[in-house]
Order: structure tokens, then sequence, then C-alpha cells
């Protein structure tokens, strides 16, 4: 019913999804706040998406919403990991 549309959306969300890779590799992560509603605001659309049976659409969406929730996770424990450094370095 929506083929291409689907299609046309999927491949986006798959670029952006690829674009996502070396920030979840690499050691430099965006903001917590960032990666936190970023995530967020992906939610109604994966839910629109499954709605209107955009099946391709709404994997790719799940995917980029995980990708985003890794990054917040990454990003919380670099935040601890220097806190402690910061901690350690005051008493040392």
């Amino acid at each position: 019913m929506h083929h291409w549309q689907d299609v046309v959306l999927a491949v986006s969300f798959l670029a952006f999804n690829i674009a996502l890779l070396p920030s979840v590799f690499g050691k430099h992560k965006p903001a917590i706040g960032t990666s936190i509603l970023t995530a967020t605001f992906l939610i109604p659309g994966l839910i629109v998406y499954y709605d209107l049976s955009l099946w391709y659409s709404t994997a790719m969406t799940l995917i980029n919403f995980l990708l985003w929730v890794i990054l917040a996770f990454q990003g919380y424990g670099l935040v601890k990991k220097k806190s402690t450094r910061s901690k350690n370095k005051f008493w040392t």
C-alpha cells in the first residue's frame, strides 16, 4: 500500500544509522541530553510507522532509537568515569 514511501523513509534512516556508527564505536560521544532527547523524539515516529504498516521504516527507526540509547548510556559512562577520575586526582 505505501511501499515506495516505506522504502524512501527506510533508506533515509539506514543512512542515518550508518552515520551514527562512528559515534557508537568511537571515543567521542554526543551530549547525553542530545542522545536522550533524540531517542525520545523518535518514539512517536516509530509508533506512526508501525501503525501505518511501514515495516522497513519501523525497523530502521527502531535501530536508530537503539543507537541513540546506546550513545546515551556510553555518554553516561564517560561522565561517570570522568567524575571518578576527578575525585581521585583531588585526593592524590
